[in-house]
């Protein structure tokens, strides 16, 4: 399954996330895959797209970093996958 994780930089601190990836990487557990990521221009949010069978992989990730990031996690589909379970109904 796939995740869209939004990243709030707590304290608007995008160098204090990026300094500790730098240091010890992404830390993610085995079967948590990372996707892509893009970053808001003023710093203040990532979006991490994610992909893992179980989410309790993300809250074991999101652990390492709670302390400078607040988590948001939202399951998404493909669109060309939501286009194929409704062609069906449209």
């Amino acid at each position: 399954m796939l995740y869209m994780v939004v990243e709030r930089f707590k304290n608007r601190d995008a160098k204090a996330v990026y300094r500790r990836f730098r240091e010890k990487g992404r830390m993610a557990p085995d079967g948590l895959a990372y996707v892509e990521s893009w970053v808001e221009t003023n710093f203040d949010r990532c979006f991490q797209l994610m992909e893992c069978e179980n989410a309790r992989l993300l809250e074991e990730w999101a652990s390492h970093w709670r302390d400078l990031v607040e988590f948001e996690f939202v399951p998404v589909r493909r669109s060309k996958d939501a286009v194929e379970i409704l062609a069906p109904e449209i």
